[in-house]
């Protein structure tokens, strides 16, 4: 038979164990919460995890040539991965002087330019534009050996700058 002293050895044994197995738990928390501290830290949580791409608006300007006194025709090629269409544009010249199309329905809009492909936006200027465009500062035309900077703002409002010389 059990004495008194047996059980009471045998329960003392018990809170030995538990004690070894709470320590060895809380180690391998411990060396868990560093692995995922350092994977985050590191960027390694981040590429791992699956992220779904951004489109991106990206327009280069392939070539730009003038009609006449007040309109160009900019050739614009889309190496972005969305389509992008246009809503407003600006033509500033040396002075400041600028003409703003604040209107998506502007002659010569292009558009939708879909990804890897490219299309010709006529921009114009003074009494050639339709709908009428708005001139903060002194009215000016397209000169020989002068440039103007082109700025044209897409529906996500993204805008892109260019310098064309006539």
């Amino acid at each position: 038979m059990r004495t008194i002293k047996n059980i009471r050895r045998s329960i003392k044994d018990r809170k030995g164990i538990n004690t070894i197995l709470a320590a060895l738990l809380m180690v391998v928390i411990v060396v868990v919460a560093a692995v995922m501290v350092y994977a985050w830290s590191t960027g390694l949580l981040s590429s791992l995890l699956v992220q779904n791409p951004v489109p991106k608006e990206t327009l280069n300007l392939d070539s730009s040539s003038f009609g006449n006194n007040t309109a160009v025709t900019l050739y614009l090629r889309n190496s972005g991965s969305s389509a992008v269409s246009f809503q407003t544009y600006y033509v500033k010249d040396s002075s400041g002087n600028t003409y703003t199309q604040a209107n998506a329905a502007w002659v010569g809009n292009p558009g939708s330019i879909t990804p890897n492909s490219a299309a010709a936006g006529t921009i114009t200027i003074g009494a050639n534009c339709n709908p009428a465009c708005t001139l903060s500062g002194s009215a000016f035309t397209f000169t020989s050996g002068y440039s103007y900077t082109v700025t044209v703002v897409t529906t996500r409002n993204n805008q892109f700058s260019y310098t064309v010389t006539r």
